[in-house]
């Protein structure tokens, strides 16, 4: 059981043009900032947005081929959708919103009924069939939107942000339920979502899609170790800086030189820096750091045994004569913080070794990074 996905849609000046295979049993998770189509494919897949090129194929089966004018419609799919409004039926019940897709495609009543009543004790909510989606709270009416989508025993399951409207300390609890599920799932599952967390939970593989392209894939740590654009570094917490490098130096906008282990052919880049690589000193450090810049304490963020600051240049402190030179988040022990006693608009050293500064959009290839937190 896999699906070869080849998604060719245009919505006025936007192209969204994705090509992506799921195997057997696989989750994959789709990364991508607002507008890049993420949603769009799901649509695409589920038969509500018609291809205009390309092909939809699930488990050998053609879905969707505009050049043979083959078009399967939505409900004649076997591919269960949660919809990140989950958009159930405010007037049923819990139990009959379940059994409705089974009511869609014949089933009797009572088969249906049956069948959504088991589906509602699988996801923990056997006691509020009767309740309608008003009376429930945001988790339990995911679990039924999720338990709707899979009483059909559908080849395919589309999710499409099927976390984002949880509180975070419901997202968790539900996280860890869902993963669950799609565990005992035996099809295929593609999942759009914002949150790195829910990618590194659910899926098996990750894909980035940025302004209709599928821009990169395989697993978060691949991704996070070797980004190869601004959103994924920003995704998954480096610091990003856009240089100018020529004859070997790399020189921000502002004219602030930033120092590299190997240099990539002239033209512009992005320089991505791990938080942690950031040292931060109350004197200016000397020894082996080739990167050494003056800058302002302007967050500080503690987060259990590790604080995140936020360091922001100051005009002319690093010769660049603009607020803007260098910028970064730097990643400390608390023991650290305490040991330095910063604060707020404190002036502080910050340095960074040249072995800790990988290329993220040019030839050469960026160090094993890692942003967890």
């Amino acid at each position: 059981m896999s699906a070869h996905l080849d998604i060719g849609v245009n919505f006025g000046e936007f192209r969204l043009d994705a090509q992506l295979d799921v195997g057997p049993g696989e989750v994959v998770a789709m990364l991508g900032p607002n507008g890049a189509g993420k949603s769009t494919l799901l649509r695409a897949v589920a038969g509500l947005v018609p291809l205009e090129t390309g092909i939809v194929v699930v488990d050998g089966d053609v879905l969707d081929e505009p050049a043979t004018d083959r078009f399967v419609v939505p409900e004649r799919r076997d591919i269960g959708v949660v919809f990140q409004e989950y958009r159930l039926f405010p007037t049923m019940s819990a139990l009959d919103n379940v059994a409705f897709g089974l009511r869609a495609r014949g089933a009797s009543r009572g088969d249906a009924r049956s069948a959504a009543s088991e589906w509602l004790d699988r996801v923990g909510l056997g006691d509020q069939s009767a309740k309608s989606p008003r009376a429930m709270s945001g988790g339990q009416a995911q679990r039924v939107a999720l338990a709707r989508a899979l009483v059909t025993d559908p080849r395919m399951l589309l999710l499409d942000e099927p976390l984002a409207a949880l509180d975070a300390g419901t997202r968790q609890v539900v996280r860890r339920d869902l993963r669950r599920h799609l565990d005992e799932f035996a099809g295929m599952c593609l999942v759009v979502t914002h949150d790195p967390v829910d990618a590194h939970a659910l899926a098996d593989r990750v894909i980035v899609l940025e302004t209709g392209r599928v821009v990169q894939q395989g697993s978060l740590n691949d991704i996070a170790a070797h980004p190869r654009s601004r959103y994924v570094a920003d995704l998954v917490g480096l610091n990003v800086l856009d240089v100018d490098v020529r004859d070997a130096a790399a020189t921000t906008r502002s004219g602030v030189v930033v120092t590299l282990a190997s240099t990539p052919g002239d033209g512009e880049a992005l320089l991505s820096i791990r938080p942690q690589a950031v040292a931060v000193h109350r004197d200016q450090p000397g020894g082996s750091p080739r990167n050494v810049w003056r800058l302002r304490v302007d967050a500080i963020d503690r987060h259990h045994d590790r604080t995140r600051l936020t360091l922001t240049d100051v005009a002319g402190l690093n010769g660049s004569g603009t607020a803007d030179g260098v910028s970064l988040v730097a990643e400390i022990t608390t023991a650290s913080l305490d040991e330095l006693e910063l604060e707020r608009g404190d002036q502080v050293w910050a340095s960074v070794k040249a072995t800790d500064i990988g290329v993220v959009s040019a030839s050469a290839g960026p160090t094993t990074l890692s942003a967890e937190w």
